[in-house]
């Protein structure tokens, strides 16, 4: 992210983990810097009063956004930040609370559909993400610091991935560079559900 997308608030929350990271292993600090609280969105003061528009985070008809469910069908709702997903017959319907992407530019919307699913998915940061933050490692293999959870499914985009994760903070906030992230639990039943050749559409 920019300097002027990283708030004052995410500033003193990365130096304050940089420096507790200093006293740990090498990989070690690597996950951590990866699942750091700098990664995601600063919420509103808890004292603070606010409206809160509930409804957003509502069900959903499948024909506004699709002319069929062959192979079942995904909706992603980056505003309401819910994952939608509809089986072939319509029998099933599922709603899941996700996170989204950190920043507009770093979101994509459209039509794409699920190219692969991994059990147990690996990660490895991209080229851009590893030129916004050098320390971060080239690898984390699955496991509880793995930043993709414990299933994927991976998209027609280049990068762009449905999945779990381990740091259920991020869930409901801003907090990705681009995938959608959901509970492990969520993700794991998505997973089972859906097929290579699923509909995607993010909107």
């Amino acid at each position: 992210m920019s300097d002027s997308q990283f708030s004052n608030g995410g500033r003193r929350a990365f130096l304050a983990g940089s420096a507790a990271m200093l006293a740990t292993p090498a990989l070690a600090q690597d996950t951590a810097a990866v699942n750091s609280t700098a990664t995601t969105e600063n919420e509103r003061d808890l004292t603070e009063t606010v409206r809160r528009n509930i409804s957003s985070f509502r069900t959903l008809d499948w024909q506004p956004y699709f002319d069929n469910t062959n192979n079942g069908a995904i909706l992603v709702d980056i505003d309401s930040r819910a994952v939608h997903y509809w089986s072939e017959d319509q029998s099933i319907y599922k709603l899941y609370p996700s996170s989204v992407p950190l920043t507009e530019d770093l979101t994509r919307r459209g039509r794409t559909k699920v190219v692969q699913k991994v059990d147990g998915p690996s990660w490895r940061p991209t080229p851009s993400m590893l030129k916004r933050n050098p320390e971060w490692p080239p690898f984390i293999g699955p496991g509880p610091e793995n930043p993709l959870g414990t299933h994927a499914l991976y998209l027609s985009w280049t990068y762009y991935r449905i999945h779990g994760t381990h740091d259920t903070r991020k869930i409901g906030r801003k907090s990705s560079n681009g995938c959608i992230g959901l509970y492990n639990e969520h993700i794991a039943e998505l997973f089972g559900m859906a097929k290579v050749g699923t509909q995607v559409l993010l909107i």
